[in-house]
């Protein structure tokens, strides 16, 4: 099975809901989990559908809620995360029936109204 490294930060954004990371690194992961390009306005759906299967993964990590974490405390937070699971984690992509793929102007349009789209091509 082929893996891929992420930042510790990055796959606890993604079980956490919380932004520990830059969002380069959640859309390189998400994407990667998902293996497809991943919208914004799907982001909240890949990390529903990513969270158990990193969990399974790393199951020491479904401790880490981030409840505690603040702006004013975050890097000590992440730190201490870091030092007790380790910085650096060999992520697996899901399983094909682990991730619904959906068109992602169908899904946009399932949040806001069609007239609010605006599609741009080159």
């Amino acid at each position: 099975m082929t893996t891929e490294r992420f930042h510790l930060s990055a796959v606890l954004t993604m079980t956490t809901g919380k932004l520990l990371c830059q969002m380069d690194d959640i859309y390189r992961l998400a994407q990667y989990l998902a293996g497809e390009p991943v919208w914004t306005h799907q982001l909240g759906r890949v990390m529903t559908e990513s969270k158990p299967h990193l969990l399974e993964q790393f199951p020491a990590l479904a401790s880490v809620t981030g409840e505690e974490v603040t702006p004013e405390n975050f890097a000590a937070w992440l730190y201490e995360r870091v030092t007790e699971h380790g910085e650096w984690f060999d992520v697996a992509p899901m399983p094909e029936h682990a991730h619904e793929s959906i068109d992602p102007l169908s899904e946009l349009a399932e949040k806001v109204h069609p007239d609010r789209i605006v599609t741009v091509s080159a």
